[in-house]
């Protein structure tokens, strides 16, 4: 009987991906909701791949999974991924729906990769089976779906397999508690020249009190939030050494030095973002552990961009135009963002459009969140305007104005798309665009207005 769902769920699936197509509906993991829907343990019954990673963890998972992706492909492997679906348990189902014949059988592969999110786990790991689980890191997210790091850390120990290697974030210790019995490898960026004297005086520090012995933690530096390098002076836990390690970042030759078992590699550096930087050593270490040589991996990665949805650059004469992901209800992506933009030299102007847009048709998230983000980043003198557009442009103003930021330089405005007319766009001026995942689609609009508004008040000047 349980194969007769599975396989009503498996068809109902298929047959809705040209129907689909024809009525011109995206429907990204549609097919899997219909199989759900017919077997609710759909993918007990699906084919498995020979080698399995999935890719998980508050933020970065997205811009990992789709770096590997790329790489893997680049030397030549043909991967089964989720990078344009969904990551939750009908999205899956769907990839898999896509990726097998109609008795469920897979069609030929080297491997799969899988972004995954966290709280569905324990939907999909003990099914699955991965090879390879990966953590980017655990941080303060929604705190109406994910309550807090530690619980997530709880549901995904209990979720995966005791047979499936970890790999994880050792600057994370929270992360890097995640199913001890299990065998892991751990990447992470030595103590740097500009860590000596690193002090973190943010809102989120969320790993603070031993997890052994449930003494204090002191860290010998914090990059943000709690990424850092701690020891508990009661018991001696303290962060572990990492198998895959960043120490030493030239930012200026656009190069950095990876050491794996004291032999040291040096990788292009793609990005000057740390938190990305995090992403690189991640994206490495799975591609030592799936077997690539520290020379395939250089070079796929000197073709190797971050994702154009996450973070882009663009110019317009003078003006630069710098377009950032800054997740809504996700108090750590958004301060990162914030972050690296309070450190770029120049005048700029920021404009917010971080809207929960998909949530706003049926209810309202606490904006609580954004008390947990550190808006005092965007007090500074080099930042003379920031432009709150949307639903929640006046709650964004009221932040602002707590975090120290004169009423003089906020501008309020309700459409995202006039939001782009209230710039000033002075010459030699830098523009920080932040959107949501849900205004993804509309920050790409606004986007192409500011660019087209400064390219014609260039033209003038």
């Amino acid at each position: 009987m349980s194969k007769l769902k599975f396989l009503l769920g498996l068809w109902a699936g298929k047959l809705s991906v040209p129907a689909l197509k024809i009525t011109h509906h995206n429907g990204t993991d549609y097919p899997g909701q219909l199989a759900v829907k017919f077997c609710p343990d759909f993918l007990k019954y699906i084919g498995r791949p020979k080698k399995l990673v999935i890719i998980t963890g508050t933020n970065g998972k997205t811009t990992v999974n789709n770096m590997l992706i790329d790489i893997l492909e680049d030397n030549g492997l043909k991967v089964f991924n989720n990078r344009a679906g969904s990551n939750i348990t009908t999205g899956i189902s769907t990839v898999f729906i896509k990726g097998s014949n109609i008795f469920g059988k897979l069609k030929k592969l080297d491997l799969a990769v899988l972004e995954v999110d966290e709280r569905s786990a324990p939907k999909i790991y003990p099914y699955l089976n991965p090879d390879y689980v990966v953590i980017t890191n655990l941080s303060r997210d929604s705190i109406l779906r994910n309550a807090h790091p530690q619980y997530i850390a709880d549901v995904l120990t209990k979720a995966i397999p005791e047979n499936t290697k970890m790999i994880l974030n050792a600057d994370d210790l929270i992360s890097g508690n995640v199913a001890l019995n299990n065998k892991r490898a751990y990447f992470g960026i030595n103590k740097l020249p500009e860590d000596e004297n690193n002090t973190y005086d943010g809102l989120l520090n969320d790993m603070q009190i031993c997890p052994k012995c449930a003494g204090k933690l002191k860290y010998n530096y914090i990059r943000y939030n709690h990424i850092g390098n701690a020891v508990c002076e009661d018991c001696g836990f303290n962060s572990p050494i990492a198998d895959y390690a960043i120490t030493a970042i030239d930012y200026e030759n656009e190069k950095m030095t990876v050491e794996e078992n004291g032999e040291k590699y040096i990788y292009p550096l793609i990005t000057d973002s740390m938190f990305n930087i995090y992403n690189l050593i991640t994206v490495i270490s799975i591609g030592r552990e799936l077997g690539l040589t520290h020379e395939e991996l250089i070079k796929s990665m000197s073709k190797t961009k971050i994702p154009g949805s996450r973070h882009s650059e663009d110019k317009a004469g003078s003006i630069r135009l710098i377009t950032q992901m800054a997740k809504e209800k996700n108090a750590s992506a958004t301060t990162r963002a914030f972050d690296y933009v309070s450190k770029i030299d120049g005048p700029r102007e920021v404009l917010l459009m971080m809207n929960c847009l998909n949530d706003t048709k049926h209810w309202s998230e606490n904006p609580c969140w954004m008390y947990d983000t550190d808006f005092e980043l965007l007090a500074q003198d080099g930042i003379k305007k920031i432009i709150c557009a949307g639903a929640r442009n006046t709650d964004y103003r009221l932040r602002l104005l707590m975090a120290g930021v004169p009423d003089s330089k906020i501008v309020c405005c309700e459409s995202e798309m006039e939001a782009a007319t209230k710039l000033s766009y002075d010459k030699n001026d830098i523009i920080c665009l932040f959107h949501g995942v849900d205004s993804t689609k509309l920050a790409m609009e606004v986007k192409a207005k500011i660019l087209e508004l400064a390219s014609s008040k260039e033209g003038k000047s």
